[in-house]
């Protein structure tokens, strides 16, 4: 299904810790009370049964004696994904923010379906991103602290995995009228803007990965995921081709950026307010291949 979905600090580096989980959910209760730019209706062709859409808000020590033991040496501290492969992308020219994300600390004071955390520099795309065990449609309708309605939540389906090794990856997020969770993509539109903002970055608790856009672009309502088998080669590079073809008044492509039928993609979706059948795609290769 598809669905429709700029905040800095301190140079871009947060640690989460209780107090920031508790400003988590507050930030989430609070945009429950705003509404949405238009949102988008799963496909007609998913699986599931879609669940009734929100109603509209206003706006959405040692024995004695014993010999000292040795002081180990000290190291830096080894930080998930900090390895070989990030650096060969700094010796490229390719800026690796300076965040941490405590996911052991989201899970435990927030919500346990946190797997991964989506960020965008120089945007409000900043997020946890989430996935429910059963239920595809739940956190289109449903916030973080589990309260019904509108913002929802940046998430993906159970089509795809969660250590984003499908050739695609679908992150779904509300398109929001004051510009937060995905409404952001938008600004993709703009070609300036698509040209100085073209990396994403997804953590996990065990690497982190970094995908350059290579694509934005109007999409239609079909289901990226439920209908293809990208794990078939010629389906996929099918759809990489059909990708790298757009030509329209309402897309971007990075010419430059290389994707291939061996290529990862991450897909970010949101809806557009004046056309509640269409979807806006933002989509970016990884870099950090293993």
């Amino acid at each position: 299904m598809e669905t429709c979905n700029k905040e800095k600090g301190n140079k871009n580096k947060r640690i989460w810790k209780k107090p920031g989980a508790a400003f988590l959910l507050a930030l989430f209760l609070g945009l429950t009370a705003i509404g949405t730019a238009s949102c988008g209706q799963p496909p007609q062709d998913a699986a599931e049964e879609q669940p009734p859409e929100p109603e509209q808000t206003e706006e959405p020590a040692g024995m004695e004696e014993a010999e000292p033991e040795e002081e180990p040496q000290e190291t830096a501290e080894e930080v998930p994904g900090q390895t070989g492969e990030l650096q060969s992308l700094i010796d490229m020219g390719v800026p690796i923010p300076e965040k941490e994300v405590d996911f052991e600390e989201l899970r435990e004071n927030v919500n346990e379906d946190i797997y991964a955390w989506i960020y965008i520099p120089d945007s409000k795309i900043d997020y946890p991103i989430v996935q429910h065990p059963i239920d595809n449609f739940y956190y289109l309708n449903y916030n973080l602290d589990g309260s019904y309605g509108y913002p929802g939540c940046i998430y993906t389906e159970r089509y795809n995995r969660k250590d984003f090794a499908d050739p695609l990856t679908v992150v779904y997020g509300h398109n929001m009228k004051n510009g937060t969770m995905f409404a952001g993509l938008h600004d993709y539109e703009d070609i300036e803007y698509f040209r100085e903002h073209p990396y994403v970055y997804v953590y996990t608790p065990e690497k982190l990965y970094v995908y350059e856009i290579f694509a934005s672009h109007e999409y239609g309502n079909e289901h990226l995921l439920y209908n293809h088998d990208y794990a078939v080669k010629s389906e996929f590079r099918k759809y990489v081709d059909s990708i790298l073809e757009l030509r329209s008044m309402n897309s971007n492509r990075a010419e430059d950026v290389e994707v291939t039928e061996d290529s990862h993609i991450l897909v970010l979706s949101t809806c557009m307010a004046n056309k509640p059948d269409n979807r806006y795609l933002v989509q970016g290769v990884l870099l950090n291949e293993d």
